[in-house]
């Protein structure tokens, strides 16, 4: 009985579509152009009308989100998604919802049995590529460049060559949100180079893994020139490097440099290694907030030289464990130069620093506050030439370094005071574009059929094919453990991934006579602008909005909260030089901020602290703010 109830339902959409009726929603003078009313942007519409009582016009930005699916498809992917069934159609639902989804990726038959030399390469899964090769060169000049979601895998690269050499230039740089992965790269292999002299540079949200890096190679040299340097907000890596090698030497020249709220992850390197030649010149230097977490390094090595100069330096707070130092090694000369010489102190650990290990030198030439240090105290084989503790850094701060920009990781202009709202004024604007993937909202009658807490993550990550481990993976842990996060003090907070519960949440805050707002576009980001007319709304008085910002997702997710204790500003913003309007800004500004971490960003460009100063930002693109609709 159900199928035949909607089969008949489909049959009826399906008339009314090729009918092209011409439908206004009831009582709102509001034509739908010719759509269906059965599409998601006719329903909206009509719920606008219910729900919101203003008069004023609806909002154009908003109804732009709503769903593309035709009638048909929303009949048809609403029937699956009661049945728990979406992930059987997922390609074909992702396209036509408009949704962020990764390819699936499938086996490669390609053989490359020859020396192969890639001037440019987009997007692809390698099985196997450059194994038992003796002799000769592969190289790539630029693999996935500028492509704005990479996925990537090679599955085996240069696995047992001999005196064969691997070169990547350049590797997915410039990249949106990335997945990619080398399950074994150069293993087994004997005599040869490899080096990969650029891998995701600049790239917005990376998802990296190593599995096996040059592991059992027999004096195989392999060298990372930049690895995730300026990255932003990700995670990375290495299971295992250079594992039971032989002779082998390894060297990082940056990892993780300048980069932005990244964890990083190396479970085991150089572990078991006999002579090994291991340096790392630069990890998570000059990072913000940086996540590290080495578990194995050198481990049970025999007769190598372990170094790294530079671990952390000048970076701002974060969190750094290292749980093991060439422990059980014989005659291994290991060295740290610079270890968390931070400014904004983090959270440092280190515990197994050589232990086990007999007839070597060990030593520390500085490192930064620590408290979980002391089980090498009193050690004699541990030298530390210059070592920070709690006590000397309460007496002579790290941050007075003078060669610490310690608002480098704060945009010119994301941050501003209140008083830079006046007509005239010239301000940097910070880059406003958003980066997130295209998509869309889904209809209520799939989205509430969807699973979305940390109970049924199962589920989720059957319906959207996210792979343990995978990029996917985490995008929806991060964006359901964000969702499910209690509120702050003060905060009301919803995440909504339809129009229609962005509605509820906003009336049932601020009432049934309320505006949504966003800044009109992107003109004048990452250049100065200045202010031409500009308006308080609800007269400039104190008020409170509903602030919705993206969270990443498959489908269009918004995190929305409550907001007490703003102003809300609508500003012409005019190109300085001829005073022509570029943009109609509008700005936020929040008047108590005492609940505000001491680290927040806003205090690192502005100075002062929780509590002291009001902060204004402005609305980003595809951002949005509800008040309170004025008068007039």
């Amino acid at each position: 009985m159900q199928d035949f109830h909607h089969v008949t339902l489909l049959l009826s959409l399906c008339i009314l579509s090729l009918l092209n009726v011409n439908y206004a929603a009831e009582g709102s003078g509001d034509s739908a152009n010719g759509e269906s009313p059965f599409t998601a942007k006719a329903s909206l519409i009509r719920y606008w009308n219910k729900e919101i009582h203003t008069g004023l016009p609806k909002s154009a930005f908003l109804l732009s989100k709503a769903s593309p699916l035709s009638p048909v498809d929303l009949a048809k992917f609403s029937k699956l998604a009661s049945q728990n069934a979406l992930s059987d159609q997922l390609p074909a639902f992702c396209s036509s919802a408009k949704l962020f989804c990764f390819p699936d990726l499938s086996p490669s038959l390609e053989k490359h049995d020859q020396d192969s030399h890639f001037a440019i390469y987009v997007t692809k899964n390698f099985t196997n590529y450059g194994s038992g090769r003796a002799g000769g060169a592969d190289s790539f000049k630029n693999y996935s460049d500028g492509i704005n979601i990479p996925v990537d895998s090679f599955r085996r690269y240069g696995r047992g060559a001999a005196g064969h050499d691997e070169t990547f230039s350049n590797y997915a740089p410039e990249a949106n949100v990335g997945d990619q992965s080398f399950n074994t790269y150069g293993a087994g292999a004997t005599g040869g180079t490899g080096e990969f002299k650029g891998y995701n540079v600049r790239i917005n949200n990376p998802n990296l893994r190593f599995v096996s890096y040059s592991d059992a190679a027999n004096g195989k040299g392999q060298k990372f020139s930049t690895y995730t340097e300026d990255a932003n907000a990700g995670d990375e890596a290495f299971t295992s490097y250079g594992k039971n090698g032989n002779g082998v030497p390894n060297e990082f020249s940056g990892y993780g440099t300048s980069s932005n709220v990244i964890g990083s992850d190396f479970s085991n390197y150089g572990e078991t290694g006999n002579g090994a030649n291991d340096t790392f010149k630069a990890y998570g230097v000059d990072g913000n907030v940086p996540q590290n977490n080495y578990k194995n390094y050198g481990d049970g090595g025999n007769g190598g030289v372990d170094s790294f100069a530079n671990y952390r330096e000048k970076s701002n707070v974060g969190d750094d464990s290292f749980q093991s130092y060439a422990k059980n090694s014989n005659a291994q000369k290991v060295d740290f130069v610079n270890y968390g010489k931070s400014f904004n102190e983090g959270t440092d650990k280190f515990t197994g620093y050589g232990k086990g290990a007999t007839g070597q030198q060990i030593g520390f030439k500085i490192y930064g506050v620590n408290n979980t240090f002391k089980e090498y105290a009193r050690k004699k084989d541990v030298t530390f030439s210059k070592y920070t503790n709690a006590a000397d850094a309460s007496t002579k701060k790290v941050t007075s370094d003078s060669s610490v920009n310690t608002n480098k990781w704060v945009e010119p202009g994301k941050f501003f005071r209140e008083s830079m709202l006046k007509k005239g004024s010239e301000m940097p604007m910070p880059d406003i574009r958003d980066k997130m993937p295209r998509r869309s909202f889904l209809p209520r009658p799939i989205i509430s059929k969807l699973p979305f807490s940390s109970s049924k993550m199962g589920l989720i990550k059957e319906t959207f094919h996210a792979s343990d481990n995978s990029s996917m993976e985490r995008i929806i842990l991060d964006a359901v453990e964000e969702c499910e996060r209690a509120p702050s003090p003060g905060e009301t907070k919803r995440c909504v991934g339809s129009a229609e519960d962005m509605i509820d949440f906003a009336i049932s805050v601020l009432g049934r006579n309320v505006a949504v707002r966003t800044t009109e576009n992107v003109e004048g980001s990452n250049k100065n602008v200045m202010i031409g007319s500009i308006k308080g709304i609800n007269g400039g008085r104190v008020t409170k909005s509903v602030s919705c910002h993206q969270s990443l997702y498959p489908y269009l997710l918004y995190y929305c909260h409550s907001v007490p204790k703003v102003r809300v500003y609508e500003a012409d913003l005019l190109d300085p030089k001829n005073k022509t309007k570029i943009n109609r800004g509008v700005a936020i500004c929040h008047l108590d901020t005492s609940s505000w971490s001491p680290t927040h960003g806003a205090f690192l460009a502005l100075g002062s602290g929780p509590g002291r100063i009001e902060v204004c930002h402005w609305i980003f693109e595809n951002d949005m703010t509800w008040t309170i609709a004025d008068a007039s």
